[in-house]
């Protein structure tokens, strides 16, 4: 009973009645088509002509269809009547060929079973509730519209009249379910997502997660290189507090060198969350690049050796701010593993071929503590570098140096020289 009657099966009954309903102009249109042809005949008693008239309709409805509108529609409706879970159905305006045919045999397959449903609906109860009444009205009996002349002749005619009229409201119940399980089945193949759509999700899901990656690698970078930085510089001058002022002296100026400047890196990065996507992958993208290289080695903590070839400052904004950013975890990882004796030897060439950065620094005689959830900013380093097109490698060397390199094209993938 639950099937036929339940509540699942009365919204999915409404569904079919919705459609119906949508069916009617189409199918006003069909019989004066038909009509058309006959004149003067009643198209509305002909079964025949009611028929033809249906067919009419259907061609007409599936042009409808095919209207942008009718996907996020009809997807909303067989959600809430049919029974359909979330996430099964396509959202929005069909952007394909494919997916607008789909709609469109969607909404076709609607309004036929609709239109066939509505029919019996209207149609059915009436007569099935006077069979019902047939033995016990004479009023009904008399009418002769639900039995034949001689049914007092034949009283078993009476006798099987109401159970008649109530296997009629249990085929029209089951005909309904039927119809609305048929729809059901048909929603996630019709108005679920396509391919193209699958792929277009997919394609905005790697568009968050790059984004999402790339502000990771922003705050990790200048954030951790600049805690770094005020650990080691702290320390130093908690140290020697009493015995050097002069040094403590120097080192606060560091310390607030760094954190101002870091302030405004933090602004920057968080400035990129109110930004669309192609502003935070544009060449303008806020963020600093080699032309504030001196003031971060300056402050960095350790002593830098820094020589130039070519024209850095003539290096493309957007790898120029990628390169200073890899300088800038490189430096936080001498200054994390280098110990008390921390320096970096800092080289980048510039030529036709893109821009050459080489970092080398001593190794610690101890290994440094490995902290926990650390290890992101060689990858980090890596992915930037693939990002532009380029390569990063980094590791020990046997002479006792931690050797960072990396190689940047002046030029995205693709991007025409200018």
């Amino acid at each position: 009973m639950t099937l036929l009657l339940g509540r699942r099966a009365r919204l999915r009954w409404l569904h079919l009645i919705i459609g119906g309903a949508l069916l009617m102009p189409y199918f006003l249109v069909g019989t004066v088509i038909v009509g058309s042809f006959h004149p003067g005949a009643d198209v509305f008693s002909a079964p025949a002509d009611q028929l033809t008239a249906f067919a009419f309709a259907l061609p007409m409805a599936a042009v409808t269809g095919l209207f942008p509108l009718v996907r996020p529609l009809s997807a909303s409706a067989a959600r809430a009547l049919c029974g359909i879970p979330a996430g099964v159905l396509a959202d929005g305006r069909p952007k394909t060929r494919q997916a607008r045919v789909r709609t469109a045999g969607w909404f076709t397959l609607h309004v036929a079973l609709g239109g066939v449903i509505s029919g019996l609906t209207l149609a059915l109860p009436p007569f099935a509730v006077g069979l019902m009444m047939l033995p016990f009205s004479r009023t009904v009996r008399e009418s002769r519209t639900l039995a034949p002349p001689d049914a007092l002749d034949r009283p078993w005619i009476l006798a099987v009249a109401p159970f008649a009229g109530l296997a009629m409201l249990a085929a029209l119940a089951a005909c309904a379910a039927a119809a609305g399980a048929v729809l059901a089945g048909r929603a996630p193949s019709l108005l679920g997502p396509t391919p193209e759509d699958r792929l277009a999700v997919a394609e905005r899901r790697a568009a968050g997660l790059a984004v999402r990656n790339r502000l990771a690698r922003e705050l990790h970078d200048s954030v951790g290189h600049a805690l770094s930085a005020v650990t080691l510089q702290a320390g130093a001058a908690r140290r020697v507090l009493d015995s050097d002022p002069a040094f403590v002296r120097e080192a606060l100026t560091a310390i607030e060198g760094t954190t101002r400047r870091t302030v405004g890196e933090l602004d920057a990065v968080l400035g990129m969350l109110r930004q669309d996507e192609d502003h935070a992958y544009g060449d303008e993208a806020p963020g600093p690049a080699l032309d504030a290289l001196d003031g971060l080695l300056a402050h960095c903590g350790i002593p830098v050796s820094y020589a130039a070839e070519g024209e850095p400052e003539l290096v493309p904004r957007a790898v120029s701010r990628e390169a200073y950013r890899i300088v800038q975890e490189g430096l936080s990882n001498a200054l994390r593993h280098g110990g008390s004796g921390a320096r970096a030897d800092l080289r980048i060439t510039v030529d036709e071929r893109g821009l050459g950065l080489t970092m080398d620094s001593p190794l610690p005689a101890r290994k440094a503590a490995v902290r926990p959830g650390g290890g992101r900013g060689l990858r980090g380093i890596a992915e930037r570098a693939a990002l532009l097109g380029g390569s990063a490698q980094s590791g020990p060397r046997p002479d006792g140096v931690w050797r960072l390199t990396a190689r940047l094209p002046l030029h995205r993938p693709g991007q025409e020289h200018r």
